[in-house]
């Protein structure tokens, strides 16, 4: 019998990884427990850039064509919207319902392209079509239906166990799909009264869900189409020690390029460092500062301007040639609100327009070809749990395609030593492992290799 893909051979050699046929038993185990298994419900953790969408639309047809019309929860309406236009394009003639709010303009324009595609804020009024996709605040307030036979939940980490709880009763069965590493569920109120508990109404879907049925199959999609080689194992390794994956791509599939020479100053030498390594550190001097720091947004801002005047250029898989790094194709993400709004404003005046910037929250789910990164803790005093939190960082180094940017004050490592983590232990509350310290020294000091300093 042939060894496993990736484990050794007989004689001894490594056996050569095929990430797509990696990818594509996965893929079958998983739509075979959904589609003829006998449990209720399946669950599957994807890793950044999995093929997460890819899987959902595939399932959602395979059901459809199996004559098992089905609901789909996604957890907002961008999502709902992606979902519905990108499974009307791969399968034109598939009925498709999109319910939405009462709301003017509630839905994508584009949505109307598409013929076999309604649209209502009446649940009576998509019954019988194959597949009708909504988000899970939606499907809360929809009463007197006949429940599906099948659902399929997107995003299921980002739901909060009490969203599932209100919907629950609209279908049989259920595919649970999501990235256990990403942020948690977000919740407005204080949640400490629940911690620990089985119905804690604050925790994802997910972990809620296998509190009570631990028996339901569990899966995983093993490959990272999205992060490059460089990549892929630091972010498995700081975040997803238990379920790790690949990069799909190998060292020198892709390639990142500049039409103009370095001028030598700190933020081309970071550049060139990342285009190089895949990763990128431009550190500031230490010091305490503001959290929306007016050099640090300066230093951010000008490594997005001269990735642009630099004429950067990608080449990939998807093609021999290289194709150019517009502003639509790199993002900054921040920790917070207004650090993002300081850089808009920076870039704003550097006429870099048409650039994502964004808090990590909102860049769930979103890929691009370079991004530019305001590490969470540079300039601040302490570490705090909000800072610390696995998923922010875990977002923030795994939107990129070609290359990563991180500025960052020097003096973090200290910080984290001075703070190591102090989170009361709370009865009945799994260990996340790593935690947040842990995830942030491992980063750093893969990052520290890759270190260009700066003084502005």
């Amino acid at each position: 019998m042939p060894a496993p893909s990736g484990g050794p051979r007989s004689g001894g050699s490594p056996a050569v990884f095929d990430p797509g046929a990696a990818a594509a038993r996965a893929t079958e185990a998983i739509l075979h427990d959904t589609l003829h298994g006998a449990h209720r419900g399946v669950v599957v953790d994807s890793p950044p850039g999995a093929g997460k969408s890819t899987l959902v639309v595939r399932a959602a047809r395979e059901l459809a064509a199996a004559g098992r019309p089905l609901m789909v929860v996604a957890q907002t309406n961008a999502q709902v919207d992606d979902l519905v236009d990108r499974l009307a394009r791969e399968d034109p003639e598939l009925p498709i319902g999109r319910l939405h709010s009462s709301d003017p303009h509630a839905y994508d324009p584009v949505l109307d392209r598409h013929p076999r595609v309604v649209t209502s804020a009446k649940p009576a009024e998509l019954a019988g079509l194959d597949v009708v996709i909504s988000t899970a605040a939606k499907w809360a307030h929809t009463r007197n239906v006949e429940p599906w036979r099948h659902a399929i939940v997107d995003e299921a980490y980002q739901m909060r166990s009490d969203a599932l709880l209100t919907v629950a009763g609209l279908f049989e069965r259920a595919l649970f799909v999501g990235d256990p590493g990403q942020l948690d569920p977000f919740s407005a109120v204080a949640t400490e009264q629940w911690a620990g508990l089985s119905y804690d109404p604050s925790a994802s879907a997910v972990s809620t869900l296998l509190a009570h049925n631990p028996q339901l199959p569990q899966h995983r999609l093993p490959v990272s189409w999205r992060l490059p080689a460089s990549a892929a194992p630091l972010v498995s390794a700081a975040f997803y020690p238990y379920t790790p994956f690949r990069s799909g791509t190998g060292h020198g599939d892709r390639r990142l390029s500049f039409a103009v020479a370095s001028d030598g100053s700190g933020p081309d030498r970071v550049l060139d460092e990342a285009a190089e390594a895949g990763w990128g550190l431009l550190e500031l001097p230490a010091r305490r500062t503001p959290r929306t720091d007016p050099e640090a947004v300066r230093a951010v801002a000008a490594v997005v301007r001269r990735l642009l005047d630099r004429g950067a250029a990608a080449t990939s898989e998807r093609g021999p040639e290289p194709v150019p790094v517009t502003a639509d194709r790199i993002a900054v993400g921040t920790a917070h609100r207004d650090q993002a709004a300081a850089v808009r404003a920076e870039l704003a005046g550097l006429g870099a327009d048409g650039v994502t910037v964004d808090t990590a929250n909102r860049l769930q789910g979103r890929e691009f070809d370079v991004t530019v990164v305001l590490h969470p803790l540079s300039g601040r005093p302490d570490a705090t749990a909000f800072h610390l939190e696995t998923g922010r960082l875990c977002v923030l180094a795994s939107r990129h395609r070609h290359a990563c940017v991180v500025v960052c004050r020097a003096g973090v490592s200290e910080l984290l030593d001075e703070h190591p983590s102090a989170e009361p232990v709370q009865l009945g509350v799994p260990v996340r492992f790593p935690d947040g310290w842990e995830a942030h020294q491992a980063v750093l000091a893969r990052l520290a290799e890759h270190r260009v300093a700066w003084r502005p």
